[in-house]
């Protein structure tokens, strides 16, 4: 049996990268799975190609009422809803003097309360059932900030914040509530697909694993976090970074496998 048998999930973002590696997997293991993102021919793509019982739903996840349509229609096609995955996200790079608010707001709209609509959505039908789980993304840069990224890093900052909050808030109903935390990812956010992963695993040199993350990594996460398998784990960040948060890799210095070369590092 699968670990998600019978279980229905929703996945945000699922167009591609991150969310429709889950997507995937979760349907791999049993989900009933639904894709939802506002780029329609690339979701329905996916969700085409997963097959079974995977259908694809348009959804800017900025709209209450969208999301209440969304949550309505599953409820009577399913009767219930298991899982939500919050995983949808937009970037925004640039100094802090040029930062145009509109844009400002529209991050911090999709990648916050996105995610906090969601739960608002979900929440009812998972406390009816007295189960349910929902996994929020966050990001490397919402642990440790990244100068450039100023609405970007406070955007995933604010999202571990909500994690806890109504990890504390729905645990009391059997709804666990986790943060997931992925470092570099293998996505369009960092590759335009013309990157071999060889170059980019040279920018991260400084991480203790020496190479970018691929979606699958992060997708098998998620995976356990909303499985049976992490049925008494609520409120907790589960790191997908390969050891980047741990502090900064230095090669050279003792410890490494290229040894220590006294003045190699100025």
């Amino acid at each position: 049996m699968g670990k998600l048998d019978n279980k229905v999930a929703i996945v945000t973002g699922a167009a591609g990268g991150v969310g429709a590696a889950t997507a995937e997997l979760f349907a791999a293991e049993g989900a009933k799975v639904v894709l939802c993102d506002v780029q329609r021919e690339a979701g329905e793509a996916v969700a085409a190609g997963i097959g079974g019982e995977a259908i694809f739903r348009t959804l800017d996840i900025r709209d209450d009422a969208a999301w209440a349509a969304l949550v309505a229609e599953l409820s009577q096609r399913f009767g219930h809803i298991d899982i939500l995955i919050n995983n949808a996200a937009i970037v925004g790079m640039w100094a802090i003097e040029d930062t145009d608010v509109a844009r400002a707001r529209a991050v911090v709209d999709t990648n916050l309360f996105g995610a906090l609509l969601g739960a608002k959505n979900v929440a009812p039908m998972m406390r009816a059932a007295g189960k349910g789980v929902i996994v929020n993304l966050s990001s490397l840069t919402g642990m440790l900030g990244m100068n450039g990224l100023s609405a970007y890093s406070a955007s995933k900052w604010a999202v571990r914040g909500l994690s806890r909050s109504l990890a504390l808030e729905l645990g009391p109903s059997g709804i666990r509530v986790c943060t997931l935390v992925p470092g570099g990812m293998n996505t369009r956010m960092n590759n335009d697909g013309t990157q071999p992963v060889e170059e980019l695993n040279k920018a991260y040199v400084h991480v203790p694993l020496q190479r970018i993350g691929q979606p699958i990594e992060t997708a098998r996460a998620a995976l356990f976090l909303a499985s049976d398998d992490a049925s008494y784990i609520t409120g907790c960040e589960l790191m997908v970074d390969g050891g980047d948060a741990a502090g900064y890799y230095q090669p050279g210095l003792p410890g490494s496998p290229e040894g220590f070369v006294l003045g190699r590092v100025a």
